[in-house]
């Protein structure tokens, strides 16, 4: 008679079974095209942009040229600032929130949640008729004697930030409000009868409170930024191009495999090299509060 297998090995065995489905459907739908595409920016492009074969490093030097060195740089700006503009308002919502009753609170939320369901592009879209020349915006604006007459908002810089703004916002408020909603309004009142004024209390009371939730938000706002692609498009017209908008136009426009391959491996360090410095910035939150 042989001995049953151990429980903790029978253990491993029902947990290998259930990982292995999505084991390997990460492997062929991540791990396969990500190592496709790192190949592909070390290859030469054919007549007509496809994948020659052959290791060259020229893809990479090209990308250095200024052109699209300006691209980088600006994504990495409007990332920063998107990120900036993301975390005042966020912080700004998750205070009023977290200071409501628990019912408003939730009612609340779900008005921020329920836009978020929709489709991105519907909701870019939305933001075409609201600032269109015969748009609520226009209407607003040429009321209060902002403007005068209708006023072509889009495509515009301004009108492609504020489509970044609106699209991940809500991603900036949720971890902020979870770092929030636990804190007892005591603290603020005891602040106040000690003397700190409003500017004091935040800054010396709530925000380090917020700051782990606020790091969160830097992360899920500042790396989605860098690769977004269809607001600049829309919104923008395609004059000031992100990263995102790099790439498709040098696999389609430009017909240049390789180098979109090149530039899409380059974004790919950029946002690891984002999270390898939120992860710093984590830890060293976490022993200054250990």
């Amino acid at each position: 008679m042989t001995a049953a297998p151990p429980r903790s090995a029978r253990g491993a065995a029902v947990t290998t079974a259930l990982l292995a489905p999505a084991g390997i459907t990460v492997l062929g739908l991540v791990l396969v095209p990500l190592i496709l595409v790192v190949r592909n920016s070390f290859a030469s492009a054919d007549a007509y942009g496809g994948v020659q074969g052959g290791y060259t490093l020229t893809n990479y030097q090209d990308l250095f040229e200024p052109i699209y060195l300006k691209v980088f740089g600006y994504s990495l700006g409007m990332a920063a600032l998107n990120t900036l503009v993301c975390l005042v308002l966020g912080y700004i919502v998750s205070y009023y929130l977290a200071g409501r009753s628990q019912q408003r609170q939730m009612l609340l939320l779900l008005l921020i949640i329920v836009p978020f369901w929709t489709d991105f592009l519907v909701r870019t879209f939305a933001w075409i008729n609201l600032l269109s020349p015969g748009g609520p915006v226009n209407s607003l604006t040429d009321a209060i004697g902002f403007t005068d007459g209708p006023t072509q908002w889009i495509p515009s810089q301004g009108a492609s930030f504020i489509g970044l703004v609106y699209a991940f916002l809500p991603t900036a408020i949720f971890p902020i409000y979870a770092s929030l909603r636990g804190v007892d309004n005591s603290l603020g009142e005891a602040a106040r009868d000690l003397g700190c004024g409003w500017w004091r209390v935040h800054t010396r009371v709530l925000l380090p409170i917020a700051r782990p939730g606020m790091l969160a938000a830097a992360l899920l706002t500042f790396i989605p930024t860098l690769g977004v692609f269809v607001i600049p498009v829309l919104l923008g017209g395609g004059r000031d191009q992100l990263v995102g908008n790099l790439i498709v136009t040098l696999y389609t426009e430009f017909r240049n495999q390789p180098m979109g391959a090149a530039a899409s491996v380059v974004l790919l360090v950029l946002m690891v090299a984002s999270m390898a410095v939120f992860g710093l910035a984590a830890r060293r939150l976490r022993r200054k509060t250990a």
